[in-house]
């Protein structure tokens, strides 16, 4: 796991910190990681795979529907790019 330092951090806020901390029961290390994660990995953010999947559902597609691609899809190699 990689850490993480924070230099000149106010007196304030990590006082907020420390308080913040006592009242969710951890430390303000643990404080800190879970206020970071929620930060930068939202819990409400939309994931392709689920969304195509609910999409997939919501019109009825069965999975004779997707098999049908694969039988029509060219499947001749693509040409190189050419860099001339």
């Amino acid at each position: 796991m990689a850490m993480l330092t924070v230099r000149n951090l106010p007196d304030d806020v990590h006082r907020a910190l420390r308080v913040r901390a006592a009242l969710h029961g951890q430390s303000t290390e643990a404080e800190v990681r879970e206020i970071l994660a929620n930060a930068v990995k939202p819990g409400s953010r939309v994931r392709v795979g689920d969304a195509l999947a609910a999409l997939g559902r919501t019109i009825g597609l069965a999975n004779e529907d997707v098999e049908v691609f694969g039988r029509v899809r060219d499947k001749t190699p693509a040409e190189p790019l050419r860099l001339e």
